[in-house]
């Protein structure tokens, strides 16, 4: 298979919910697809659904008749390994373990031409490792589909210590044809997305077990507030708590108990009870005829709007929200220069950093607020806050009722460092840091694997770079140092940026 072409025979082993998943991608893309299970009669069941699923899309006018039963003709179930021998890639797509994945490359490599590149879909396990019961393991690449595999645009291509760059460019010319957005890393635990993507779920996790707030109102701050597509709660639900759990097990542990894949004893009760999300009917939420619960939000402030804002300072952080604020029918004073926090009458306002709010007003010596970061401060419905135990309710009053002049639902949490979103961003930028710094991917593939693959509103290094290098490296010192846990230790790489941003020698 030295060039891709739509000729190109493709068996894919795993008749289960990605196998059936990734034949009707290539069978889509035109080829021929033999499609093996061990399990007797599984291969047609499953060709079976599928022709129901699409069958369906035609009668309600979504799909076109005439290549929905071309793409469905080319998909050939097939009953015994041996036939797949005449086929130019095999991807494998069966369970989760090391000895199941290996013996069966193993039979494949006696069966099939040299010429034939193996790929596997595993999602956790060691390309290096599968590749080591070969007696050529330069033919073997990870090929990381996400589920729906149809639908999902992203393929992350894994190299293990022995995987042939030829393989590599034939792989990434292949799913380029299947119009798929590949990036390709090294064979690290979690490879990209599901290393990078954790603290997405531990960060609310967190919150949830230190009471900041119900389930529902730390969704609406990542999603509503933070530009997330879904809260880390509901996500974990839609995917299932048990393998959302067993993902962060398995990098914890694949990276010797670092503190800072932990995972969630909140998660792991839910796992234990059976409360797997949607495929159980309960989760962290209740589904079936149960109404989902609304996010607690202020109610509209009666107070009178602030006589004066002024604005200080020179971070980007607050730059945002000013644009915001200027573009408002209010008064601001602003002494010549974009702010890193404003003064609303005598309260100071501005961007989590890492401490509380009432930290910061023992610093001050003012009232404080602060408010958590957003992607996109004009498109969001909403914007939570902190106040400072010092303040008192008229300070709090005068800000809500700011805020929600300008549109905005407010979500008042408890004085939690780093509040959400700005908590979980750094995070997230840390990890794609160490990634990159390892040489497991490059930032560009590291952002558009978190963008195509989990529908983050921007890459984490992206985003943090137009936050400022600075504003990331402090919140999580900040953080590290209430905490006292080596969680929220800064990578080197981070460090590295945030001196050259400041001009530090």
């Amino acid at each position: 298979m030295n060039l891709p072409n739509v000729n190109a025979r493709v068996a894919v082993i795993g008749a289960g919910t990605m196998g059936i998943g990734i034949a009707q991608v290539a069978a889509r893309a035109g080829h021929q697809v033999l499609l093996f299970d061990i399990a007797a009669t599984a291969a047609q069941r499953a060709l079976d659904a599928l022709g129901q699923r699409l069958r369906l899309r035609v009668a309600s006018g979504k799909a076109d008749a005439a290549s929905t039963e071309a793409l469905l003709a080319r998909i050939h179930p097939v009953d015994a390994l041996s036939q797949l021998a005449d086929s130019e890639l095999v991807i494998e797509a069966v369970a989760e373990k090391l000895p199941i994945k290996q013996s069966l490359f193993r039979e494949l490599e006696a069966l099939c031409s040299p010429a034939t590149l193996f790929a596997s879909n595993t999602s956790s396990l060691s390309i290096t490792a599968i590749a080591g019961a070969l007696q050529h393991p330069q033919r073997l690449a990870g090929l990381h589909f996400f589920n729906p595999a149809p639908l999902m645009k992203l393929v992350e291509i894994v190299s293990g210590l022995d995987t042939s760059a030829e393989t590599v460019a034939t792989l990434q010319a292949l799913t380029q044809q299947w119009d798929k957005q590949s990036v390709l890393c090294r064979s690290t635990p979690g490879f990209i997305v599901n290393r990078v993507a954790r603290p997405f779920y531990a960060e609310t996790l967190r919150a949830l077990e230190e009471q900041v707030a119900d389930a529902t109102t730390l969704d609406a701050v990542m999603r509503d507030a933070g530009g997330f597509a879904m809260g880390p709660l509901q996500l974990t639900d839609m995917i299932g708590q048990d393998v959302n759990y067993a993902v962060t097990e398995s990098v914890f542990h694949a990276f010797f108990q670092d503190p800072r894949f932990t995972p969630s004893l909140v998660q792991q009760e839910l796992v234990a009870a059976g409360r797997l999300g949607r495929k159980s009917g309960q989760g962290f939420y209740r589904y079936g005829d149960h109404p989902q619960p609304a996010a607690t939000c202020l109610p509209a402030s009666t107070a009178a709007l602030p006589r004066s804002i002024t604005l200080h300072g020179d971070p980007a952080g607050m730059t945002l929200l000013a644009t915001l604020l200027t573009e408002n029918a209010v008064t601001i004073k602003q002494p010549g220069q974009t702010s890193a926090f404003a003064r609303i009458d005598e309260v100071t306002f501005m961007l989590t950093n890492g401490k509380t709010a009432s930290q910061i007003a023992e610093e001050t010596g003012t009232p404080v607020v602060l408010f958590d970061l957003s992607a996109h401060y004009s498109q969001a419905s909403t914007v939570a806050i902190s106040c400072a135990a010092q303040n008192d309710a008229r300070h709090n009053a005068t800000v809500v009722r700011l805020l929600q002049s300008l549109g905005k639902k407010v979500i008042q949490l408890p004085d939690y460092p780093g509040l959400l979103v700005m908590r979980t961003l750094a995070m997230l930028a840390n990890e794609a840091l160490d990634v990159v710094n390892k040489g497991v991917a490059s930032a560009a593939d590291t952002d558009r694997a978190m963008c195509c693959g989990v529908n983050y509103p921007r890459g984490p290094l992206e985003w943090a770079a137009a936050l400022g290098w600075q504003q990331i490296l402090t919140t999580l010192e900040n953080l590290q140092h209430y905490y006292g846990e080596p969680r929220y230790r800064p990578m080197p790489l981070l460090r590295h940026y945030a001196s050259l941003s400041s001009g530090a020698q």
